[in-house]
């Protein structure tokens, strides 16, 4: 029995869903678990040339690998049957693949109505807020029983301890920066986007294996509060990296990387792998910089970027940490 990880070490949007899809093609996993969050993701795919956008179905899905919601979910039954319909007619088989936690939480219209009012934070009105607040004051309602959900639940306990021996892929969504309780509160979103969080879906900490932490090598943000320096260097990236949420199209927030917090994020969660996305972002802007202790620093070139980076992990982190520096779309 064993179980990876995948999570986001910044505020999301760091491509979570493009590592997770990659993991999957070694053909090891049993099952992809989707842990935390809702509807308010967006993974970003691409899969034989296609360009997928999924909000609650895990990436196991295109290579044919059970793939499952979990307790730490909560989940929108309108927009899971549009994916799964979305992805039928872009080609992906998932008939017998897809299913839920008989014990995740649903988004009821009620939460849809009321998050829709949100002007304090910048959610995406998604419901998930609502619905997380009634799972913990127990007035929620559970997968196993609504009757258009039931014939896809399970329960995990059966799934993962009684049967044959499993490799489960975990896959987060949204990122440590926002965990509800590791994030910059009350500008975080309502579950645990922690390696941690992943254990709370029928996973022993003795399982976990790898933690991949996943961001970019800028970061980026969408919500309320004030992210982005007044500088031109960060319009021209935004348009550049396309960064737009892949749920709301609202423009996110740029800002330099943040060396610092990158390194705590690594020590809460433990993760063994990093992978630093969109590095042909700044190849193309020219422009290597990074935030230590607050202060901003201009690395001068891509090779020394990689270098301060790697070397700042070696001496900040206390165990062994593998980087990976990405600029493609599709793979690590």
């Amino acid at each position: 029995m064993l179980a990876d990880v995948v999570i986001g070490l910044q505020h999301g949007d760091e491509a979570k869903g493009k590592v997770t899809h990659h993991l999957c093609k070694s053909g090891e996993y049993t099952h992809v678990l989707r842990y935390n969050g809702g509807c308010n993701a967006g993974h970003t795919i691409y899969h034989e040339g296609r360009k997928f956008i999924t909000h609650h179905i895990p990436a196991g899905v295109f290579y044919g690998i059970k793939s499952v919601i979990g307790s730490g979910c909560v989940v929108n039954k309108e927009q899971f049957f549009k994916e799964i319909g979305e992805l039928e007619e872009g080609g992906v088989n998932t008939k017998g693949l897809i299913f839920i936690a008989e014990n995740t939480h649903v988004i009821t219209d009620a939460h849809l109505e009321e998050d829709g009012k949100d002007t304090k934070i910048g959610t995406t009105k998604r419901g998930n807020g609502p619905a997380y607040r009634d799972k913990y004051s127990r007035d929620g309602l559970l997968a196993k029983d609504d009757p258009d959900l039931a014939e896809y639940t399970l329960n995990l306990y059966e799934e993962f301890h009684e049967y044959e021996e499993v490799k489960i892929l975990c896959e987060g969504a949204q990122g440590f920066e926002l965990d509800i309780d590791w994030g910059d509160y009350p500008f975080v979103t309502s579950s645990h986007c922690t390696t941690a969080g992943a254990l709370l879906n029928a996973i022993p900490p003795s399982w976990i294996r790898n933690v991949w932490g996943v961001g970019k090598i800028y970061e980026t943000y969408v919500g309320a509060k004030k992210f982005e320096p007044e500088q031109p260097v960060f319009s021209r990236m935004r348009d550049l990296g396309e960064e737009y949420g892949a749920t709301t199209g609202r423009p996110r927030q740029c800002n330099w990387l943040d060396v610092t917090r990158l390194i705590r994020a690594i020590k809460v969660n433990d993760v063994t792998h990093v992978v630093l996305n969109k590095m042909d972002i700044l190849r193309q802007l020219n422009a290597w910089k990074v935030l230590i202790g607050g202060e901003t620093v201009n690395l001068g070139n891509e090779d020394q970027a990689r270098l301060v980076i790697t070397r700042a992990l070696e001496l900040g982190v206390p165990h062994k940490v593998k980087v990976f520096f990405s600029d493609q779309k599709d793979k690590i």
